[in-house]
């Protein structure tokens, strides 16, 4: 089977009726992607710009998540706007790529058993006007802790509400599984961003994150809309490449980002300097996607 028909399969399996997305209306299955799942469509109720909580969210590994909270934040930051990282992620890598040790504290799993509030857990960065709350180690235990606490889905959302004030972006860096985390990361989002890599496997697991986004807009937060689907580490030189993403953009009408992220070895390597790539290589080609995603989803340009 070609690269393009295998992708083509994936999205198939995907194409089956959101309820939870569609919520609002049509549960129909078509040809296109369902009217909800649609970043122009009337399920919509604020443009991206108005949105003030983003979940970074997508169940397969390695397919940018950290890496796109921490380069967009610090480009919206740097247009000037104050925007906030929380890691919800126990490898704490957002934490360790804005320079800061994996211990330090108070951090987000403080915040989730009680043992301070947010503003308390907001440290600085190396980047102006962007703020960090780090992971913590004891997130490691927490999918096991949460669960057994009555409404401990809501705990992030309520930890996060008097912060909405003071800053114009919220990017939660969610951990790549739909566990309790996670669900408290869509509990607390206005919209999610959903980091696709360009390659086979990464479409695998797109149409299970989907119905996650659909229950918990159902059962929890019937606010909470799809942002868009981000391209990343795309390769345009390669025909795989090229293929899903037209598949993606097909099936997904009006879902998908402009802004395609390319493969970079300046976006690579910036997290052990400690700093954004916006900082690092602040002319690259990763650089420069992560700028034009920031416009796109601050209404800037």
């Amino acid at each position: 089977m070609s690269p393009r028909a295998r992708s083509a399969e994936v999205l198939e399996r995907s194409e089956r009726p959101q309820p939870g997305l569609v919520g609002r209306g049509v549960a129909a299955r078509s040809r296109r992607a369902p009217a909800a799942l649609s970043r122009g469509s009337a399920a919509r109720t604020a443009k991206l710009s108005d949105v003030g909580v983003f979940a970074i969210a997508n169940q397969k590994g390695g397919v940018g998540k950290t890496t796109t909270a921490v380069n967009l934040a610090a480009a919206v930051a740097a247009a000037g706007h104050r925007a906030l990282i929380v890691d919800i992620d126990p490898q704490a890598n957002a934490t360790v790529g804005l320079g800061q040790p994996r211990a330090l504290s108070p951090n987000v799993y403080d915040v989730l058993c009680g043992a301070c509030d947010a503003e308390q857990a907001i440290h600085e960065t190396p980047v102006d006007r962007l703020w960090l709350m780090p992971a913590g180690s004891g997130l490691v235990g927490a999918s096991v802790e949460l669960p057994t606490v009555p409404g401990s889905e809501r705990r992030l959302h309520d930890a996060l509400a008097p912060l909405r004030e003071r800053f114009s972006f919220v990017l939660i860096d969610c951990p790549p599984s739909l566990g309790p985390l996670t669900v408290n990361a869509l509990v607390a989002a206005d919209s999610v961003i959903v980091p696709v890599q360009t390659e086979y496997f990464a479409l695998e697991g797109l149409a299970q994150v989907l119905d996650t986004i659909g229950l918990i807009q159902r059962e929890f937060n019937p606010r909470l809309s799809v942002g868009g689907l981000l391209l990343t580490m795309h390769d345009n030189r390669t025909r795989l490449g090229r293929d899903v993403e037209r598949d993606v953009r097909e099936h997904f009408p009006g879902l998908v980002f402009d802004t395609v992220i390319p493969r970079n070895i300046r976006l690579s390597e910036a997290p052990s300097f400690g700093v954004p790539v916006t900082l690092h290589a602040p002319f690259c080609a990763g650089s420069d996607a992560y700028v034009a995603l920031a416009r796109e989803v601050a209404g800037d340009g």
